[in-house]
């Protein structure tokens, strides 16, 4: 619960690979490693410290000193650069879980608040949508920064690139679903709950999708068209 609170806190809304490319002072403070996780870790403890703050003051040290690391290693499991490490750890261990087995629960935990860090689209969409424009907006913020300073850019981040839907699909396809589809193996009764609406959205983007591309096509031929018009004059 405490990381799941605690996952995000203080994000200058520029991930991991700005940081590291831009070399700010969170890149260099992790030295590139999970500066953002590591940072939100940071802040957590350092709010925890204060007496009118401090959540954990009725537990003894060894209680504490467990709580702790469980929390930091939650949080940086959110790196999204850890995604398929994780996930094929976890993969591994699904068809003969263990929960007596520390290692096991770890890893459990962990691909569990990856499951909350990026669940969005597992939400109705008039709740979703509104936060995917959101999403979108600080990504394309940070690749019109990455532009103007001359930093490599993301396609998936660029205006001039990506569309939601686009984004969506391949998010969904790629990310989602195999993560989703794996915890459905341990938990069988999140497919009505969780794993049937992300199927769902992915349906309505694709198609989104195909009205966009229908719509290009149409713009085009019609430039094609003025611009066969034009050299006939």
């Amino acid at each position: 619960m405490t990381a799941a609170v605690c996952h995000d806190l203080d994000h200058p809304g520029f991930n991991n690979t700005y940081q590291v490319n831009a070399r700010t002072e969170l890149a260099v403070r992790y030295n590139d490693i999970s500066p953002l996780e590591n940072h939100h870790c940071a802040v957590a403890f350092q709010i925890f410290v204060q007496s009118d703050c401090n959540i954990f003051s009725n537990f003894d040290s060894e209680a504490f000193k467990q709580i702790r690391q469980g929390t930091i290693t939650l949080i940086l499991a959110t790196d999204m650069a850890r995604h398929g490490e994780i996930l094929d750890s976890f993969k591994q261990k699904v068809d003969n879980f263990d929960y007596s087995d520390e290692e096991h629960v770890t890893c459990l935990k962990m691909v569990l608040i990856k499951c909350c860090d990026i669940s969005n689209e597992v939400r109705p969409m008039e709740v979703a949508e509104p936060w995917v424009d959101c999403l979108l907006e600080e990504y394309f913020m940070q690749s019109d920064r990455e532009k103007a300073e001359g930093l490599p850019v993301a396609p998936f981040m660029d205006r001039e690139k990506v569309t939601k839907p686009t984004a969506q699909i391949g998010f969904i396809k790629f990310v989602l679903l195999p993560m989703f589809e794996t915890v459905m193996k341990l938990f069988p009764q999140i497919e009505e709950a969780m794993v049937q609406p992300l199927r769902e959205s992915r349906d309505r983007y694709e198609e989104l999708k195909q009205i966009d591309d229908a719509m290009n096509e149409v713009q085009k031929k019609k430039s094609e068209n003025l611009t066969m018009g034009g050299k006939k004059m």
